[in-house]
């Protein structure tokens, strides 16, 4: 059983899409919350002021990934002004070119920021749930793409496989602490990394998806605000796909192509 964590959640990347909708949620459900970001001040303060709406406390914090070892830090500074019982890593980036024409510093970024970054906001994070013997929760976004490639996604998909498979052995390490550690891995959402910021997902727009739209990031969000909660006590070392099915049609797609066109992008 939960040995009673701190309602006290950090969420990497949160002032905007993903991240800003569960920094909201989990307010919502009485968590107080700290809210990094990497360039952008304005829209990480814009929802810290949401957060205190709901009547909880926020603190916002820089953070860039980039220097993984430095922006873990972090970690640590918002866990001394606010506590912590909840890690969220959401904050990530991507890549759109084929892997014989990457160098290996852009293959490194990506890698940098979706797989080293979250080895060590983890891993300072989890030394603090021990610490406190209070337990806690890490929920690592992956991506569909933790399971299923893509073209010109090359160290996007083995940064995000490889997330899956540490937060694995994460959850054998940590549940002897009241730790569990999961993945979310989200399909199409609808937010600024895929070009659709604060635009509403159109109901038919992706004919070829089973639930034949975007994914919204309260979606997304309403599944890492249920792992990060007591009712999730028993739930770790699993993925929770919210991708409208999409993981779905791998094979059926495939069958249903008429031309090579897919492998260009």
């Amino acid at each position: 059983m939960d040995k009673g964590y701190d309602r006290i959640a950090v969420v990497t990347g949160a002032n905007s899409g993903i991240g800003k909708a569960t920094a909201v949620a989990l307010a919502e459900q009485g968590f107080d919350v700290g809210i990094t970001f990497h360039t952008d001040r304005n829209s990480a303060d814009e929802v810290a002021e949401l957060v205190r709406e709901s009547g909880r406390e926020a603190a916002v914090r820089q953070h860039d990934l980039t220097d993984p070892e430095r922006a873990a830090r972090v970690v640590d500074e918002l866990a001394e002004e606010l506590g912590l019982g909840v890690l969220i890593n959401n904050a990530g980036t991507g890549s759109a070119e084929p892997l014989l024409d990457m160098d290996y510093q852009r293959w490194r970024s990506v890698l940098a920021v979706d797989l080293d970054g979250a080895f060590l906001c983890a891993q300072r994070a989890a030394r603090r749930m021990i610490d406190s013997g209070r337990g806690g929760r890490i929920i690592n976004v992956t991506s569909v793409h933790e399971e299923l490639p893509r073209v010109g996604a090359g160290p996007y998909c083995a940064a995000k496989g490889g997330l899956r498979m540490l937060s694995r052995v994460l959850a054998l390490e940590l549940a002897e602490y009241g730790i569990t550690v999961n993945t979310v891995a989200p399909g199409e959402i609808a937010t600024a990394m895929t070009g659709q910021e604060d635009r509403l997902p159109q109901i038919g727009s992706r004919p070829g998806y089973p639930i034949a739209r975007a994914g919204d990031a309260r979606e997304v969000a309403a599944a890492l605000a249920f792992l990060a909660g007591p009712a999730a006590s028993y739930i770790t070392g699993t993925t929770l796909f919210v991708d409208g099915g999409l993981g779905l049609m791998g094979p059926q797609a495939g069958g249903a192509l008429g031309t090579g066109d897919w492998r260009h992008g």
